[in-house]
Parts: structure tokens; sequence; C-alpha cells
């Protein structure tokens, strides 16, 4: 039957009770006739045709429907059964007596009893019906009574056994409720039905203890568990309801609450870890270090004798008190209002409690002591340490002092450390800080915690720091730990006394002005002279430094310039200018040029004479970095005036066999010369630091800790701007767009390739091969053990995006971008344009070079291979008939001054951008007299394209410290994995 909303109509809800759920609701909608009564017209109602009926609905009826809707049968079996199946089998199933499901019946009946809970308290003022036998919805009215009743519990104790039973008032009147039909219809809390009455009650009643005595006048407990029964049941039931004892006694007492925060360490246990401590040098070394303490606040409030967790938020507590024969049960009442005010007072000032409790590491825990302590006794609250073994902390206010001054050759450190009245001896507090120790014993055997806030501001200057030799207070620091020291001084963290001399050397442009050397044979461009000054400086104060000017700028020459005022103030020793191999004719010809009275000798060849004694005969000593490697048991032997490094990014890995050895020389000074000092990781930068200015970064494992894992993992801010203050004084860079104003524009373009119909299949087919191998190796053996397989996958795909042919010398198919490149080449040319074309595949370079010799085009080539580079380089820039460069990356990166042309073309990505730039500098840097357009080839829909995404994505760290990160292959997860592959 179908109810008419055009006539008038009743929502009203039904009750009822199911085989295995238990009482259940349905909502219908009744016909009314036209006294307004119900008619046996009627319909289920629910949520999906509820809006039918709108005119007769408010928003509880809405909800109610909804809460209803839930309760379904066919709902419940959904919800809790992801499997389709019959509702009699799922019952069966389920809620058999000897094979079911005892945990599922238990969250069913706690999913229906909240819902149950929820229905009951909306039903106030709605018509509720027991639905008859027959399903007819409208059968007794039940009356929703709107006072709550009261339960109060008997209890009678004789000799033999205690018997209890509770009775029942409404409005006053005790309701008599045993044996007269009443049954519970929910639990949590009790809702009962009497003579057609639904009955609520006071004090959230659990209807499970009334239910016994539906069909029974008492139950007996008897005298051997009682006492069990009395403190599990009865206790319970005095702490709740109202209770009528006799046989024993509950006294009811009032109390002020006391807040207790009592503290106590938690257990630790010892680990290696790859820390420091200081050793006879005062460089950091490994330690084992005990694992980090813990200590572990609790909170409870104390009622006169008795003691309550915070998080026990019940009005009453009772505890059992058995005296002989005798109970009695102390019936607490907490003040829960003025608990509540102390938990949200230390929620202000930073203590979130869960489960009253909390746990922090040590000197967090302390830090917060110190604090807040005051704040905490004012607002009464008592703070108690449980010892551990007699061991007691201190809770008084530490400080430190510490005074810097300078010296000739270093800087002495002073420093006065108390906790309290105790004055701790410095070098003690530095042993614990290194030792990663967070505690101190002090003279009064009180355990002090060491400051969070010392470790992190002073942990460079702890590192750092090397013992004194005369008084044992003092400490000494290296001078070329300036920036350490300013840093100090900003930060309030120590009084410094230092000259305005060696201030200057933060601000580089205040640095005095030094002459150039009369025979230097030429000018130094501004920024050129300001370098040259630097470097003096650098000189007087005997400090290693890194020129690490963009390609182009000039180093060479600031650096000759140097070098000819060495000779000029009478240095005899000569000087060993270390570089790769194709830089040596460069620096030759450039001191020719610049400085001819410098004597120079090249010490390279496989006749070269290995006898350092020649080098007495000369000022520069020009060799490479493989001669150096061989050489080096000749060359220590030898005090050089200055060692240089050109292009000293070769020593970047310090567990190179060159890094090691470039180490072993001897000399007063050291330089770097370098465009690109960080290419892989800041570790690059420490192995260059640590050659110019031993120590500056302390051993390679602190550097690791305390910079590398939280500037490249943890992306700390505050670790890179602490890094770069360390390094700054010692690197002088400038960019060509800071000084160079006189380079013309440079413009670059990306250059977006469509693959051909049979390259694109070829590409497609290999990047499903690899894919599929690559993923299937990660996850046999994680991202890092397929780095390998990674990049030959990577590798091979990179050149298909440029020709196939370049893995397949028998594919007949066309390319995309060669097409796009030649194209523009012939464009170029034809408009009298000199074009530099590089490449890092040689093999792609030779399918160019193809097309030039088949179109009899003329060109220059340079690659690894390439004997005569410099007749290559000048026939280039002198030869008008000659358009065309080509050249390999790692032939053609460095030391080539190319000005006459105005493209360069970049065939295909690198990792690095800045491996890009320097290409790209080949031409623009000094004497360049024309715009430099740039073309870089991309195919698209290629992982070339995806390693731009990449690149722009993932590398952020040098920039805010020197450059640009080169190989991000070995940061890359597998999702980024999965990306490059898709």
């Amino acid at each position: 039957m179908v109810v008419s909303t055009a006539k008038p109509f009743q929502i009203i809800y039904s009750l009822f009770e199911h085989e295995y759920l238990g009482y259940m609701f349905e909502s219908f909608v009744v016909q009314l006739d036209a006294k307004g009564k119900l008619t046996f017209v009627h319909q289920n109602i629910s949520s999906k045709n509820a809006k039918e009926f709108a005119s007769g609905l408010d928003e509880t009826d809405y909800e109610l429907i909804k809460l209803m809707d839930s309760m379904q049968q066919d709902v419940v079996i959904k919800f809790f059964y992801k499997k389709k199946i019959k509702p009699a089998e799922f019952f069966l199933k389920i809620f058999d007596k000897e094979k079911g499901n005892k945990d599922l019946q238990e969250e069913i009946n706690r999913y229906l009893e909240r819902r149950r809970a929820k229905i009951l308290n909306l039903l106030n003022g709605k018509e509720l019906y027991e639905m008859n036998n027959d399903g007819e919805p409208a059968g007794n009215k039940i009356e929703i009574l709107k006072d709550r009743s009261t339960v109060l519990f008997h209890f009678r104790r004789n000799e033999d056994n205690t018997h209890y039973f509770p009775t029942i008032q409404y409005q006053g009147v005790k309701v008599d409720f045993q044996y007269k039909g009443a049954y519970i219809v929910c639990n949590k809390p009790a809702w009962m039905i009497l003579d057609n009455k639904l009955y609520s009650f006071k004090g959230d009643v659990d209807g499970k203890k009334l239910l016994p005595f539906i069909n029974k006048k008492f139950i007996v407990i008897p005298k051997k568990v009682e006492e069990t029964y009395y403190e599990k049941f009865v206790a319970q039931l005095v702490a709740s309801f109202d209770v009528y004892a006799k046989g024993f006694e509950i006294k009811t007492e009032v109390y002020d609450p006391v807040p207790v925060l009592n503290f106590t360490e938690l257990a630790t246990s010892a680990r290696t870890m790859g820390l420091f401590a200081p050793n006879g040098n005062g460089s950091p070394e490994s330690v084992i270090e005990e694992e980090e303490g813990k200590i572990l606040f609790e909170l409870s409030f104390r009622y006169g004798s008795y003691y309550f967790r915070a998080d026990q938020l019940v009005s009453t507590s009772v505890n059992l008190e058995k005296n002989g024969d005798s109970y009695i049960f102390h019936k607490i009442k907490r003040k829960l209002e003025k608990e509540k005010h102390i938990l949200a007072f230390l929620s202000q000032i930073g203590m979130d409690l869960k489960s009253s409790k909390l746990t922090w590491r040590k000197p967090k825990a302390f830090s917060w002591i110190r604090e807040y302590k005051s704040g905490i006794q004012e607002c009464g609250i008592e703070l108690i340490q449980s010892s551990k073994k007699g061991k007691r902390y201190f809770l008084g206010e530490p400080s430190i002092k510490i005074e810097v001054k300078e010296n000739i050759d270093w800087f002495d450190i002073y420093a006065i450390v108390k906790f309290g009245d105790y004055e701790i001896p410095f070098k003690d507090l530095r042993k614990q800080i290194l030792s990663k120790k967070q505690e101190i014993t002090l003279p009064n055997g009180e355990v002090a915690v060491i400051p969070e806030s010392w470790r992190s501001e002073y942990s460079e200057l702890f590192a750092f720091m090397e013992e004194g030799k005369e008084e044992t207070k003092r400490m000494m620091l290296k001078k070329h730990h300036l920036s350490l020291v300013k840093d100090l001084e900003s930060g309030d963290l120590a009084k410094v006394t230092m000259s305005r001399k060696l201030e200057k050397l933060k601000e580089f442009e205040e640095i005095e002005d030094h002459p150039l050397p009369k025979t230097f044979n030429g000018e130094l461009r501004p920024y050129q002279k300001a370098g040259y000054n630097w470097l003096q400086f650098l000189n007087q104060y005997n400090f290693g430094g890194c020129l690490a000017d963009d390609m182009g700028l000039g180093k060479t020459v600031q650096t000759l310039a140097m070098l000819q005022a060495q000779k000029e103030e009478g240095t005899e020793n000569a000087s060993l200018l270390i570089m790769p191999t194709s830089l040596i004719y460069n620096w030759e010809m450039e001191a020719k040029k610049f400085t001819p009275k410098l004597k120079t000798f090249i010490y390279t060849g496989t006749n070269r004479d290995k006898n350092v004694e020649q080098f007495k005969n000369y000022d520069l000593i020009l060799t490479s970095y493989g001669i150096s490697r061989l050489d080096i048991d000749i060359l220590q032997e030898y005090y050089f005036n200055y060692i240089i490094l050109d292009e000293s990014q070769a020593i970047k890995n310090p567990n190179s066999n060159i890094a090691k050895a470039v180490k072993k020389l001897k000399s007063r000074y050291r330089l770097i010369l370098t465009g690109t000092p960080l290419e892989n990781s800041t570790l690059d930068l420490w192995s260059q630091m640590t050659f110019i200015n031993p120590g500056l970064l302390g051993n390679q494992s602190f550097f690791k800790n305390e910079f590398l894992t939280p500037i490249e993992k943890k992306h700390d801010e505050k670790k890179t701007v602490k890094l770069n203050s360390i390094i700054k004084p010692f690197i002088l860079r400038r960019r060509k767009s800071q000084v160079a104003k006189e380079l013309p524009e440079k413009i670059e373009n990306i250059q977006y390739c469509t693959m051909t119909s049979m390259q694109s299949e070829y590409y497609e087919e290999a990047k499903s091969f690899y894919r599929n191998k690559i993923l299937e190796s990660i996850d046999s053996h994680g991202v890092k053990s397929s780095q390998l397989l990674l990049l030959q996958g990577l590798t091979k795909l990179r050149q298909i995006a440029n020709h196939p042919k370049m893995v397949d010398l028998d594919y007949k198919g066309d390319s995309g971008k060669l097409d796009d490149v030649t194209l523009m080449l012939m464009n170029g040319i034809s408009k009298d344009h000199k074009i530099l074309v590089f490449s890092q595949f040689v093999k792609h370079l030779a399918i160019i070079r193809e097309y030039l010799e088949n179109n009899q085009i003329t060109y220059t080539y340079l690659d690894g291979t390439t004997k005569n580079r410099q007749e290559q380089v000048d026939r280039f820039q002198n030869d008008c008939s000659v358009k065309v460069f080509l050249i390999s990356l790692k032939a053609g990166g460095l030391g080539l001054n190319l000005t006459k042309a105005d493209y360069v073309f970049l065939l295909d990505p690198w990792w690095n951008p800045a491996i890009e730039a320097q290409a790209v500098d080949r031409a623009h840097r000094i004497g360049q007299q024309n715009a430099v357009f740039t073309y870089k080839f991309i195919s698209k829909n290629t992982v070339e394209e995806k390693i731009l995404t990449l690149q722009r994505n993932k590398i952020k760290l040098a920039n805010d410290l020197i450059s640009t990160e080169e190989s991000f292959v070995k940061n890359l997860s597998k999702e980024d994995i999965e990306s490059l592959f898709d």
C-alpha cells in the first residue's frame, strides 16, 4: 500500500526484536483518517524517499530515519561482511552458538548499541509503537517518559553472605518492575520498557546491572568471594549510584585536589654511532653513544591520601578499605573543573598529556622544567622526581659565558660554565658534548642535563676548538674559523675582541687595495682587481681560498697577477699549479702574455725529469692531476710557496687517489680555482675546503653528521645558513650577471623535437623492456642496488631519443631530432653564424659529422682523442669558412675560448645544468661581441623531457651554498623512477 501525500499522514517509529540483532527500529508513514487517527495504510520510509513526505518531517525525523536505515539487516550484513551472502547464511555462520564468530558478534552489537542510544535520545516528542507479530507497525503505543528515573542499590551484609537488589523511582515514586514483563531495550545507557512506558535513567546506568533483576528479587554474594566482589563490582556501584548499605560503611569525603607532576627517567641502551669525541688534536672522532635518554611525565591528583590519574575523569572515585572483617568504602567527590583547569594550563605551556602521560627527550624535558618551574609552582602543581638508584637531577639554572680574544695566529677561548652555584671546567663540558653525552655530574652528586641550546649554538665551536697549552681555562681556535667567531658575537653568544683589519675579511669589498705588480703585462677589470686584492688579503693571514668565479671571468689572470706579486715581494720557492691536461697549454700561453717575467716550467710527459731540485730555477710549475698522482712521492719532497688546483672539482671525491695525493703536498699557501665547487653533494665542498684550510669543516664523519645529512636529507635551512657562513670568507664567487656588464645578451631556448613514427616505436619498445626489468629489480633488491641498471636503461633511452642508430647500427630509419638539428644548422650557416655543437655522446657527434661531410660542410672537431686541440680552436676562431665546431662534453667543457661563436647547440640534456652552462660559456665569455643564442634540443614525450622536470622538482641545494647538484640519480625514489618510464 502507498501512502498519499495529498492526504493527511503521520510518521511513526516502530520497535521490534530481531532474532540475532536484538531490538531494532523502523520508520513508517501511516495514512490518517478523517478524524486524524492511524489507518492500516502505511509504508516504510527511508532516506531514499523521505523527501516525498517533507511536509510531515522535521530535522530530527531525517536524522532518525538515517540512523534506522543504518540498522537494517541488509546494511549491517554488507558493512561487516564484504562478500555477497544471503542473510540466512550470514546469521547461521556468524551467530551459531557453537561455531559462531564471537568477536564479530560483539563488534556488531557495539555498532547497533551506539545507534540505539542515539535513536532513543532523539525520540522524545515522537510517536513510538511496538510492532505487532504480523508486522503491523502501529501495535502498542509506547509512552516516552520525559524525566529520568533514579536507581538505588540496596546491600545487606550478614554473617553468611551479602545480597543486593535495585529499586527504581520515577518522579519520587517507586516503580515496581520485577516480574512485570519489563525488558531492556538498550544497555549503554540503559533504556527500559515497562507497561508500555519507556524509562531512561540518571547517571548512565548500565542496563546489564538491571537485567538480572527483571525476573529475580535479589542476588546473593557468598562470603568466600565477598572481598573480590566488593572490590571489582560494588565499588563501581558506590561510585556511580546511590547505595543503601547494611553491614559495611560508606564514607563520603571532600578534599581540594592537589596536582602532582611526577617525572622519572626511562631505561636506555647503548648503541654505536658515527659521532665525535675529541682526540689529542682537538678533532672529532667516532665514539659509542648511549642511546638518548627520555623522561616520562605523569600527572595525578591527590585528594587527601588518595591519588587519581589525570585521564580518569570520573566525578566520583571509590577506594575500598578492609579492616579485619569490616569494610569501608571511601567515596571521594572529585572536582573535575579544577582538574581540567590544571590540564588546560599545562597544555598552554606546551605539555599536551595523553592518557595522563608524556615522554620527552631529556634536553627538552629539562629545558621545559627550567622555563616553567616557577609558573608550575605558582599554579599549585607539585613537581616530584622519582629517583632511579638514588639519582637526583639538578633543576636549577645553568649559565655559560664565553669570551673570544684574537691572538697572533689563533683565537683564545675563555669560558665560565655554571649550574647553580657550581662551576664546571669548560673542558669537561666540551668532552661531554662532543661525546654526545647529555648529562654532567655536579660536585654535590646531582646530575645536570646539558641545555640543548648549548649543543646547537656552540656545536661547531666545541668541535673545532683545541686545548691550550698554558692555562686550564683557555682553549684555542684557528683563525680561519673567523666566521664562526663572528656568528657567536652577532648572536650574543660570546664576547669577542678582534682587530678591525680581521673583521674586514667578511666584507672583502673593503679590503685594502694592493697595487698590481710592476711587471704585470695588462690591466684587470674592477671585479678582477677586487679578486686580486682578496687573494692578497688571504695571503697576509695565511688563509687558503677558493676563487669560484663564473667561467670566462678571468680566474687565470687574477691568479697570475697574485703570483707575479709574490715574485716581486721576494718569494723564492716555486708555486705548483695542477690542472686537467687539456688546460696546460692555455695556462702557458696566458702566463707568457700577462706575466712574462714568471719563469714557467711544464712538468709533464713520459720523459720528464723526476727531480724536484730543478724547481728551484722556476717560479711556476705547471702539471696535471694525473702526473701529480703518479709522482706524489717525488713532489711531496719539495716545499712550494703556493699549491693551486685549477678545476678543483677534480678532488671533490675525498676518497679518490688524486684527492688523497694532493693533500700530501707541502706548501706555505693553498688556493683552488673552479666554476663549479659543488656538483654532486656538499661533500664536494668538504673535500676542497679541507684541502685549502684543513680542519675548517671538521673531519669527514663530523661533516656528514652535522651538515651533509641535515642539509641534503632533512633540508635543514639553519644548517645550510651555518655552512654558508663558515665557508663564505674563503670562497669568492662572482657571476657574469653581476660583474661582466659589457657581455652581450645570452638568449636561451628549448627546441622541442617530435620523434618520427619509426623512432617512437623503437623508443617505446626499449622503454617497456627496461621499465619491467628495473621495477622487478627494485622490488627484489631495492632502489640502491638497482642504480646501475637504472643508469644503463636511462642512457639507452636518451640515446634513442637522439637517434636509434646510436644503439643499433643496423637501424635504417630516421630521427626527428636529427631533422630539426640539421635544419637549424643549415639555416645558421646560410646566415653566416658560427655554431658550437655540444653532445656528451661521441656517437651522436659522429652522426652529425657524417651529415656535414655528406653535405660538404667544413667543420672542426674535438673529443677526448683529439691531439691538436689548440689547432682546432684557432682554426674555428680565425677561419671564416669554418662555421661549425663539434665538441664532446668531457673534452670541451673546460679551457676553451670560442668567442667567435654566436650559436650554441646542446644536442642532449645533461644531468647537471651547470655543466650545460659551462659549455655555453665557451662562447659567452669576455671578448664576445655578439648576442649568444643557445638551443637545447629535447625530444618530446621521452626521458629527456622528464629529466628536466625532475631537475626542477628535486634539485634545491647548491644555490643556497655555491652552485648546483649534478647527479640526482642516487636520490630517486621508486615513484620518480616509475614516472621516468611512464
